[in-house]
């Protein structure tokens, strides 16, 4: 009987989805019990865990100019005031600028995102299990959850195809029908437990990150004074700043400039 080979078929996909699930949730549970024990985030790791590179631009970029030490005009112009880089990140920025001390934001922006010290940064975080490593796409939660979801799908199209065929004989076509459903509530359930058990992914920060910068925003929230606003424009960005003028001179970081 044909069908019982589709049947066995939609079983293997089936158990390979879930099963692939389970592991990539056991490994992530494993590597997530010990990451970012004890650590405590800065600024720039915090940029970096909630918008990647071009946050942490941002940031210094914002820090630089409260402090005065950088103009950022409400044209979309950067221009240096104190030329002398607390750190790399400052003096990524100052770099980015050139040598004449002015430049509009959008290229400094993206200079300074794409530098060494941002770079490292990452590479620190990613071996703090703090963040979501590149290479790792293919073994996350999220991708087990997409195979089971496809899975499912294909589930439901091995259950049709055994549908349409001849029915075989003294085997009932609702009999047939309960055999496919068994594979199917096998992914759905995955799915459901996946969705409730499982901690959201972004695309910066691990599971552990997320826990710590969520501990830093809710600091944040408490406090009033310049570091906490900081620590809003690095998790939530540039939306956190409050200053009318400041904020017009990031709302022209994306136009190119006048020819």
């Amino acid at each position: 009987m044909f069908w019982v080979l589709l049947l066995l078929l939609a079983w293997a996909v089936a158990g390979t989805a879930c099963t692939r699930l389970c592991l990539a949730a056991v490994r992530t549970a494993a590597a997530d019990a010990d990451a970012g024990r004890g650590h405590d985030l800065t600024l720039y790791e915090a940029a970096f865990l909630s918008g990647g590179p071009a946050r942490v631009a941002d940031l210094t970029l914002v820090s630089m100019a409260r402090q005065r030490r950088l103009l950022l005009a409400h044209t979309g112009w950067a221009t240096v005031v104190d030329p002398r880089g607390r750190d790399e990140m400052e003096r990524s920025v100052i770099g980015a600028i050139g040598p004449d001390g002015q430049s509009r934001i959008a290229p400094v922006r993206s200079a300074a995102a794409d530098t060494d010290a941002v770079r490292s940064l990452g590479e620190e975080l990613v071996r703090a299990g703090l963040a979501v490593p590149d290479a790792a796409a293919r073994t996350t939660v999220a991708s087990g959850v997409r195979q089971v979801r496809a899975a499912a799908l294909a589930v439901l199209g091995l259950g049709a195809a055994a549908l349409t065929l001849p029915a075989p004989t003294g085997m009932p076509r609702d009999l047939v029908a309960v055999w496919f459903a068994l594979p199917l509530t096998l992914t759905l359930s995955c799915l459901a437990i996946a969705r409730i058990e499982v901690h959201p992914y972004s695309r910066w920060a691990s599971p552990a990150g997320q826990r710590l910068l969520g501990v830093l925003h809710r600091r944040a929230n408490r406090a009033a004074d310049d570091q906490s606003l900081l620590a809003s424009v690095a998790v939530r960005g540039i939306r956190a700043i409050g200053e009318p003028e400041l904020r017009a001179a990031f709302a022209h970081r994306d136009q190119l400039p006048r020819p």
